[in-house]
């Protein structure tokens, strides 16, 4: 990857990369792997392989999120342009596959869509296809961890020339619960981030998974088709592939439960025997039953979630939830 621009025949679909150097990954990885517990970002989740499971996942009966998500937005679309207006800069933090995205540029109009995402096949893929189905807007697709930082691309004010840049309203849209990933205090400081980002005046509209019956909730995390369990094992085979591993993903299994006292999901993946791994020249051992925690996801209340964001300096503008109180998508105002 370079660190310039790259333009595609339509010019109104930019690529940037500010991705930082991929040291960050064998980083991250050794040193939780040298925690106990040992642990790693969720972030690295997703390569290419990774991305493509977890758009498999949505589509599964079992995860109710994605599809309650996208009635709750298309049945209050009216209502969110109302409150937002038309002509923003729409800002998708995690935008890789752009799936959801259409609602909103069909329902606000914006003068111009900033997908971020890790995953730089992924959102370039996504991106051609949505510069296709939408080929007046300008899009500007940036490859970055914005766990780490969030930067719009200095080509967003110089094309923007119907209106004055500083006036115009930022947008940011964080759908899928992905706020859920973050420890509460680690969501406070991303979402004070994103409030930095969109400014006075500007808005975050995100999705939030509700706290519900448990057995709901471990359903979604342990599918009947085993989606979940090769989406969490892949993360091995990605340090196998990337990082000179050995990990031998027959001595793994996926597990996945409803932590009640913490309010979260967690997924882990757990050492079958005694074994050895080795990264590069690092050697790693693991007990029979040990485990990698490879995810979390926290569960709120409509309550719960809009003390959380007062704490990021957001206010709660309007709420919305499907009549099972399964989702919740909500409007903030900074």
């Amino acid at each position: 990857m370079t660190n310039a621009r790259s333009t595609l025949k339509n010019h109104k679909l930019q690529f940037h990369d500010l991705l930082s150097a991929p040291n960050d990954f064998a980083n991250d990885v050794l040193q939780g792997l040298s925690r106990r517990p040992a642990s790693i970002p969720p972030k690295y989740f997703y390569d290419t392989k990774g991305s493509q499971l977890f758009d498999a996942i949505t589509k599964l009966p079992e995860y109710y999120q994605t599809r309650t998500e996208i009635a709750i937005l298309q049945k209050n679309m009216e209502e969110i342009a109302r409150l937002v207006g038309a002509g923003s800069l729409l800002i998708e933090p995690g935008g890789g596959s752009c799936t959801k995205v259409h609602i909103l540029l069909d329902g606000l109009k914006p003068a111009a869509y900033v997908p971020m995402d890790i995953s730089e096949q992924h959102l370039q893929q996504a991106t051609k296809r949505l510069a296709i189905a939408y080929p007046e807007l300008g899009i500007h697709a940036v490859c970055t961890d914005f766990t780490q930082t969030m930067k719009l691309p200095p080509t967003v004010s110089d094309r923007i020339d119907s209106v004055n840049y500083t006036d115009i309203t930022k947008v940011a849209f964080f759908p899928g619960s992905s706020i859920g990933n973050f420890d509460p205090k680690d969501a406070v400081d991303f979402l004070t981030s994103i409030a930095k980002m969109v400014e006075s005046g500007g808005f975050l509209l995100i999705g939030v998974d509700l706290i519900k019956d448990k057995n709901i909730l471990q359903s979604a995390y342990n599918d009947t088709a085993n989606i979940t369990a090769q989406f969490n094992l892949n993360l091995l085979h990605r340090i196998n592939h990337e990082l000179d591993a050995d990990f031998n993903l027959s001595n793994w299994q996926h597990k996945a439960f409803y932590n009640e006292q913490k309010g979260r999901i967690e997924m882990h993946l757990v050492s079958l025997c005694e074994q050895e791994v080795s990264i590069g020249q690092r050697i790693f051992r693991f007990s029979n039953g040990e485990t990698i925690h490879s995810e979390n996801s926290y569960k709120y209340t409509i309550d719960n979630f809009i003390q959380l964001a007062q704490q990021a300096g957001f206010q709660s503008i309007a709420q919305w939830s499907d009549e099972g109180n399964l989702f919740s998508v909500h409007l903030l105002g900074v």
